[in-house]
């Protein structure tokens, strides 16, 4: 039996069963496309076989920096068949970070859509490791606004010395590849993280990981009532977990039907769902948010959902949201590295918590000294799994931030939290310098890093402040250097031409100096404290438009 599990768990070992056991019925949705579950694992099988005869074995890293689509999802599982390991990268990244992690992580092989290539052509120049580079022609739309041709774009990654493929021509073959011995402890996935005194860490999730959360999903939260009639909606991006975990992969787990987004939105959500009949979705305390923001309409009940599968979301979000729209949102505690170790339930919930502690998991709350606390007595909330390959093998290459965040045999979250007397989480604050902005993290230290680059900055910080959305603003301190000058919207430029859109800062305001303790730090708890000032600057007042 043991030896079953260790086997069985794995990604494409239940692709195949379900191919297997489906058949024809239709597995995923993208647009005006379907694919059914034989189709889905023999376009797989072509992924690696394409990739094999490239070179790629079992432990290697391939880089994906695509928009949603199927052929994203086709990659992950013809990567499993062979024992590889997928990097998804945020589309949204630019320059140095976006070369810190595809050069990190040791890829040898980069899949890209075509009009990512603005972005990427100076990453390539700085990244020996990458090999090949696969390029995916892009839909009518992307084409259009980039005004870049699939021509144009091979010449320019065959110009840096790469060898650079179509994905047509990748894909065309037989689907013949020798498999791999791959089991449940075995890498799949890194995904980066936001760093928060340092670089980005790249947490390496093992295949029992993206197989053990759908059940969970799927036995708990939804209490085993999720069918092979049913469909869910997928508007997370694929460089995210959750997509993975309550979309792609939960239902796989259960023969039901996914739709695929290619990005979320508000104008079409509804719409979709409607038209899918989907009555799951994934989702986040940001999409909520956004939906509930929307000018109420008398049919906003008349849809097919039963529950969205995200959060956490506020307490009056839910409240208002649920009579609403007549679906129930279901809040988890979760990371990248841990996954979900406090779940509601269907029948199990209480607005704006996290849920209790799944079964699957130990937890404790505790003060700076690592005291466990009590009940209702907020404290950092730390974890550990009760079964093998539940949470993340490491950070990739940082063995000493690995052994950091596991001390005294405890995984340290750096989140802040406390239950309740009903056994509830409550989450109630980051303990650990990073921000959440509209559902992606933010490393204020990358962020930093960027901004005192430029000639005229001497210091600066990021810190969060309250956004109508629930979770965080960016906004910007800083001192110039004595004699310099800038004005705030060439600043924003600069941040433009070298971060992801949701890094650049909404507000800034420029100090004398900023406020340091004794050992010269900054003391950003009172920034936070003063929060936006008179003189603070404000990008969207100012009329100032962000390009994605």
């Amino acid at each position: 039996m043991a030896q079953d599990i260790v086997h069985e768990r794995v990604l494409h070992t239940l692709l195949e069963r379900s191919a297997a056991k489906y058949g024809s019925r239709t597995y995923l949705y993208y647009e005006e496309q379907k694919y059914s579950y034989e189709e889905f694992n023999r376009q797989a099988n072509r992924v690696a076989s394409a990739l094999q005869k490239l070179g790629v074995s079992k432990g290697d890293k391939v880089a994906v920096v695509m928009e949603n689509c199927p052929e994203a999802v086709f990659i992950m599982f013809g990567l499993s068949k062979l024992g590889a390991v997928e990097v998804p990268i945020n589309i949204y990244h630019k320059g140095d970070i976006m070369t810190y992690m595809i050069d990190h992580s040791d890829s040898r092989v980069l899949l890209m859509h075509a009009h990512f290539i603005d972005r990427l052509a100076t990453v390539l120049t700085q990244t020996p490791k990458v090999e090949t580079v696969v390029v995916l022609e892009d839909d009518e739309e992307d084409a259009r606004s980039s005004g870049v041709t699939m021509a144009g774009v091979k010449e320019e990654i065959a110009s840096l010395g790469k060898q650079v493929l179509e994905w047509s021509g990748f894909i065309d073959n037989d689907g013949l590849y020798q498999p791999a011995e791959v089991i449940f402890s075995d890498p799949i996935l890194i995904l980066y993280t936001s760093g928060t005194t340092g670089l980005s860490k790249g947490v390496l999730l093992p295949q029992n990981l993206l197989y053990s959360v759908p059940e969970r999903f799927s036995d708990w939260v939804l209490e085993g009532q999720l069918n092979e009639n049913d469909c869910i909606y997928n508007p997370m991006p694929l460089f995210h977990a959750h997509a993975w975990h309550a979309g792609v992969n939960l239902a796989l787990l259960k023969g039901a039907s996914t739709v695929l987004k290619k990005r979320f939105s508000a104008t079409s959500n509804w719409e979709d769902i409607k038209r899918f009949h989907c009555t799951y979705t994934t989702g986040s305390g940001v999409i909520n948010s956004i939906l509930c923001l929307a000018e109420p309409k008398p049919d906003d009940g008349d849809n097919p959902l039963k529950a969205v599968l995200g959060g956490p979301s506020s307490d009056e979000l839910c409240r208002e949201f649920e009579p609403r729209f007549g679906a129930k949102l279901r809040e988890f505690y979760g990371s990248t590295e841990l996954a979900a170790p406090t779940m509601n339930t269907l029948s199990v919930f209480k607005a704006g918590s996290c849920g209790p502690k799944h079964p699957d998991y130990d937890i404790k709350i505790v003060d700076e000294a690592g005291v466990e606390l009590g009940v209702n007595m907020p404290g950092e909330i730390l974890v550990r799994p009760k079964k093998p390959y539940t949470m993340m093998l490491e950070y990739y290459k940082m063995p000493d931030k690995t052994v950091e965040a596991w001390r005294d045999v405890w995984f340290h979250t750096g989140d802040c939290g406390y239950f309740d007397e009903e056994g509830f989480l409550l989450f109630s604050d980051r303990k650990k310098d990073s921000l959440r902005r509209r559902g992606e993290n933010i490393s204020s230290f990358e962020v930093e890093r960027v901004i005192n680059s430029h000639p005229a900055v001497m210091e600066s910080a990021i810190i969060g402040v309250p956004s109508v959305f629930g979770d965080d603003e960016v906004m910007l301190c800083l001192a110039l250097k004595q004699g310099r000058s800038i004005v705030p919207e060439d600043l924003i430029a600069f941040c433009e031409e070298r971060m992801a859109y949701f890094m650049v800062p909404r507000y800034i305001r420029f100090m004398d100096e900023l406020p340091k303790n004794v050992m010269l730090r900054v003391e950003k708890f009172k920034l936070r404290d003063e929060g936006i000032t008179p003189d603070t600057w404000d990008r969207e007042q100012a009329g100032y438009k962000l390009a994605r």
